[in-house]
């Protein structure tokens, strides 16, 4: 089961080690983490997408609960999230299949950010799905190089972390 875990931490420097390391720990992977300040400078926000059995994932809350920079923790099921990633895709591009990755593009409210005589790179921000999505669709072009953020979410509605 994949679980989206929003995590409150003191901006301070070694964090995010701590809070890695104890995934580590328990050879549990990360699949993905986009750390950064809140509205409080001396807060961060970091987003973990992991994957593992019920069981595993509560032992993994409580433990992110004890670490002594972590302010809140709090799972967010993906359908009570509002989630989004950024990614930038270099295609392969020549005179003949530029239109198709353009159209491509277009259809899905992808930017093209940058143009080569032999590659165009695509930016795209919005839900995981449809960032995969994307990258099904440019495979076929030839995809020369991929940067992916990680997801960031947050619970929808007026409900805060901090208020919980």
């Amino acid at each position: 089961m994949k679980r989206i875990i929003s995590v409150l931490v003191e901006n301070k420097a070694g964090v995010l080690s701590r809070t890695a390391g104890l995934f580590a720990r328990r050879g549990f992977n990360i699949e993905s983490l986009a750390v950064g300040e809140t509205e409080d400078r001396s807060v961060s926000r970091m987003t973990i997408v992991a994957r593992g059995d019920e069981r595993t994932l509560e032992q993994v809350e409580k433990q992110l609960n004890k670490q002594i920079d972590v302010i809140k923790v709090r799972m967010l099921p993906a359908e009570t999230a509002t989630r989004r990633e950024l990614v930038l895709v270099k295609v392969n591009a020549d005179q003949q299949n530029r239109g198709g990755i353009i159209d491509i593009a277009s259809i899905l409210n992808a930017k093209i950010v940058d143009l080569s005589h032999t590659t165009l790179t695509v930016e795209l921000c919005d839900r995981p799905e449809k960032v995969d999505l994307l990258l099904e669709m440019l495979t076929p072009y030839g995809i020369a190089e991929v940067a992916r953020t990680g997801m960031v979410a947050l619970q929808k509605g007026s409900e805060a972390i901090q208020n919980i």
